[in-house]
């Protein structure tokens, strides 16, 4: 039994490795990833989270957790002032959890939610038949203008008025402008609907004040900790004061159980460090070679869905641009180490595991200190790569990923 137990140990071990290894000798794109820093990852994977927590500070099922509360405590305080919010809840496993809750606190199953569509950038948890919210509520949807592939508010409040929603959802995992939170405020105020204000991608963005802040609009607010912040794998609700009772109980006892106290640290040091002025800075260049691959692939006439990016992702339409679906797209760019996601595209005709297209993100590069320079060159590797040019060029595109990687890992 100890020769197998060591075996699994060495196997374990080497699948870690392995994985690590595999992140030091790839280009990541993917807009949903990130690196914390090494306080950050200290927090993640310390002793805090030896101890159970079920409860809110101060009112706690467990004994022993006064260290706890003041853990906290502060991350509440810090979320509140990084954001400008009366209320926060940081014990949200993941954002699907705090979407869940948000939905527990203030509607009932069946209740009617009005949302972008998937395929347009939504998310799972904003009404998809296989997720647990197309499941116990009504899902309406809003779409981008097929002209132009950007939000459409006065059809959007057309539809509202149409569906008479419990629920309006904004925020998206996939679109790449802008978004006006005030039009959106208007819609809901019109048809009595509370808005939920879901910024899991662009929450670094808000907090560096170089995307538009929801606060002053949205009822709920939910983001995950771990894309553009820079955190630890979770997520935070945020509300006013009012709906914070409610929230509470649906995330505890709604929702889960114990918190993990080391993730909840772990959120207090990532709040920290967005709250230094080098995050702003960080958060500028985002934008920037976000907009620098934008540009590149505009020139070369490749189709960028809604035209440019005012966010730290795009999308490309690769079957137009390139003749290849999204997931051979993926799977070409991932033989010369640049990893990105197949990513759904406005109107796709595709299958979700096929895809019309890719998305493309900047932040987890931008934390290796790569610039516009570096995002160009890295435009024109996957420009080069997704043509015809495939075969004669791979060792040149091999070589240039290799240079940077050399460079900035």
């Amino acid at each position: 039994m100890e020769k197998k137990t060591n075996s699994a140990e060495k196997i374990l071990l080497n699948y870690y490795q392995k994985e690590r290894k595999r992140q030091k000798s790839t280009l990541n794109l993917i807009a949903s990833e990130n690196y914390p820093s090494k306080k950050v990852l200290f927090y993640s994977g310390s002793l805090l989270m030896n101890k159970y927590a079920e409860g809110y500070p101060n009112a706690r099922y467990y004994q022993g957790c006064q260290n706890i509360d003041k853990i906290e405590e502060l991350t509440i305080d810090l979320a509140k002032k990084l954001f400008g919010v009366e209320y926060a809840n940081v014990q949200p496993h993941s954002g699907s959890q705090a979407n869940q809750a948000v939905y527990l606190a203030l509607l009932k199953s069946g209740d009617k939610i009005l949302s972008l569509n998937l395929l347009a950038g939504g998310h799972l948890t904003h009404g998809a038949k296989v997720n647990f919210s197309g499941t116990f509520y009504q899902i309406h949807y809003y779409n981008l203008n097929p002209l132009t592939q950007k939000l459409d508010y006065e059809e959007i409040s057309k539809i509202a008025q149409e569906v008479k929603p419990k629920l309006i959802v904004t925020g998206y995992s996939a679109y790449s402008l802008k978004i006006d939170f005030a039009k959106f405020r208007q819609i809901a105020d019109r048809v009595g609907a509370y808005l939920l204000a879901d910024i899991a991608h662009t929450a670094g963005l808000v907090a560096a004040s170089l995307f538009p802040n929801p606060v002053n609009y949205a009822d709920v607010i939910t983001f995950t900790t771990h894309k553009t912040l820079r955190g630890p794998r979770g997520a935070v609700i945020l509300a006013k004061k009012e709906l914070g009772p409610k929230i509470d109980k649906a995330v505890f006892p709604g929702n889960q159980g114990g918190p993990n106290p080391a993730i909840i640290a772990a959120k207090a040091q990532c709040f920290l460090e967005a709250l230094q002025p080098e995050f702003k800075e960080y958060q500028k260049q985002v934008l920037k070679n976000a907009k620098a691959m934008a540009d590149y692939f505009q020139n070369k006439r490749v189709k960028v869905i809604s035209g440019s990016t005012e966010t730290h992702l795009l999308l490309i339409d690769t079957k137009n641009s390139y003749n290849l679906t999204g997931k051979e797209a993926a799977e070409r760019l991932e033989k010369i180490d640049i990893i990105c996601n197949k990513n759904m595209l406005p109107y796709d005709k595709e299958k979700p595991w096929i895809t019309s297209g890719i998305r493309l993100g900047s932040p987890a590069l931008t934390t290796r200190s790569l610039g516009k320079k570096e995002f160009q060159l890295i435009a024109e590797v996957i420009d080069s790569t997704l043509r015809n040019h495939y075969d004669t060029n791979k060792k040149e595109a091999k070589d240039k990923i290799r240079y940077l990687i050399k460079k900035f890992f």
